[in-house]
This record gives structure tokens, C-alpha cells and sequence, in this order.
């Protein structure tokens, strides 16, 4: 049974990702920065008869938090397969570039790069143990400089939210390094855009979630054959899901 460990996945696309992935026969650990959020979440995963699922208290803005983390997942097995880098916050307003404080930038950032790079970082080595190991960074095409210098783009006017995005654009370079520095193994390691999803993270606009969790799942779940160090967001691109950093 594949082993997969997701960030931030007490609700939202984290959970529905979790709940994909079980259906599918994993066994999957639930990172919660609050415990009893966690265990809610498991209880209702359970309630549902997918019984392969625990949760881990894990902070990622707290060194300690995740080494406690790696600590017990690791007394529990010895290979992981898969990582989701799901937790992120949005930096909160106001979002523009001369009105936010850098406070939001530090926060924002300390989640949505340092904490993704605290996480891999402790857990490669489970990681490297699996003969297929799958790192998913959960982006947002938000985090685009391409995208977002393109006055043509549909959303050039409405998706100017200056911390998130300049989170984003960080965390998609810390993702082409990683997979440049893993290119000569069985690693694949790429960014996802889910896309606007009805979330709490959104105030409940957007789209289903059960189709943000599908397009995350799809670049768990490809082969050795399948693309590694690339950015994808199927809602601005549906023919190849490929977009531009």
C-alpha cells in the first residue's frame, strides 16, 4: 500500500485530495496544524469507510513541528511515496504591492516557501526509500509572471494579489530547482494550479472541489514516463494543462 502525507488537509482541497487518494487504496497522513481539526477530519474519512488514514500535527512555520512530525511518521513506516505541499494561506489584505505590510509578506511566505522547503527537506529521505516517490507543490497560476505581465490574460485585471502571488512565483522556483536537483532519479516533482475552487480559502467562490482534488491526483498518480519540473493549471490550459512560468 502506497503511503502519501498531504499538508493543510483538515478541509479543502487538502481533504478532498486525501479522500481521492484512500479511494484510490492509499494510506494517507493527514497534516493538521490543529490537532482536533485532524481528528475531526479522520473521524469523518472514517465515518465514510476509509478507514486508512491518521492524522499529524504539523505546523509548517514551526521547525520543531515538523521534525516532531517526521519523527513519528517515521516510527510508523519507512517509505513514503507520495508529498502534497498543500498548506498555504493567502496573506490577507490588503493584497496590493504598495499597501501591504511586510508582515503579510513574512507569514505568506514563511507558509507558502519556507514551509514547503522545512517539509520536503525532512522527509526526502522516506521519500527516496519509495521506487516511484511523487512531490506535488499545490500552486496557482496567480503565481505566473508570465501570466500575469499578459494583458491578454482573462484574469490579467482581477488576480493582482500581490503577497499571494509573489509567494507563489517563489514557490514554483524552489520547484524547478528540486526537480533539477532530482532529475537522475525515480522522483517527479511538479506545480499545480487546482484552480478558483469553492474553499473556505475563497469564501466559497469557485469551482468544485472534487475537480481541484482530481487535477492534484492526476500528477500523483503519473507514471515514470510522465513530465517532472513543469507548472500545470488545467483551468487556464484544459488541452495540455502546461503553463507558463
Amino acid at each position: 500500500m502506497k503511503k502519501a502525507l498531504i499538508t493543510g488537509a483538515n478541509r479543502g482541497i487538502g481533504y478532498e485530495t486525501a479522500k481521492h487518494l484512500l479511494q484510490r487504496g492509499f494510506y494517507v497522513f493527514i497534516g493538521s496544524r490543529h490537532l482536533k481539526n485532524g481528528e475531526a477530519a479522520v473521524e469523518k474519512l472514517k465515518s465514510e469507510g476509509l478507514d486508512h488514514v491518521e492524522v499529524i500535527q504539523l505546523d509548517v512555520t514551526r521547525e520543531d513541528s515538523v521534525r516532531e512530525a517526521r519523527a513519528e511518521i517515521g516510527e510508523k513506516v519507512s517509505t513514503l511515496d507520495v508529498l502534497i505541499n498543500n498548506a498555504g494561506i493567502s496573506g490577507n489584505s490588503p493584497y496590493t504591492a504598495l499597501e501591504a505590510i511586510s508582515d503579510q509578506f513574512m507569514l505568506t511566505f514563511d507558509t507558502n516557501v519556507f514551509g514547503v522547503a522545512r517539509v520536503t527537506q525532512a522527509f526526502i529521505d522516506l521519500l527516496r526509500n519509495s521506487p516511484e516517490p511523487r512531490i506535488v507543490n499545490v500552486s496557482s497560476s496567480v503565481g505566473s509572471l508570465s501570466l500575469q505581465s499578459d494583458i491578454n490574460w482573462p484574469a490579467y485585471n482581477f488576480a493582482k494579489y500581490a503577497v499571494y502571488g509573489a509567494s507563489k512565483a517563489a514557490l514554483n522556483m524552489y520547484t524547478i530547482h528540486l526537480a533539477y536537483e532530482l532529475r537522475d532519479t525515480a522522483f517527479k516533482v511538479n506545480a499545480v494550479c487546482p484552480g478558483y475552487t469553492s474553499t473556505g480559502f475563497t469564501s466559497y467562490n469557485g469551482g468544485d472541489v472534487e475537480v481541484a482534488a482530481s487535477r492534484i491526483i492526476k500528477y500523483v498518480l503519473i507514471s515514470q514516463d510522465g513530465p517532472s519540473g513543469q507548472f500545470f493549471s488545467e483551468e487556464t490550459n484544459p488541452e495540455t494543462g502546461e503553463i507558463p512560468w
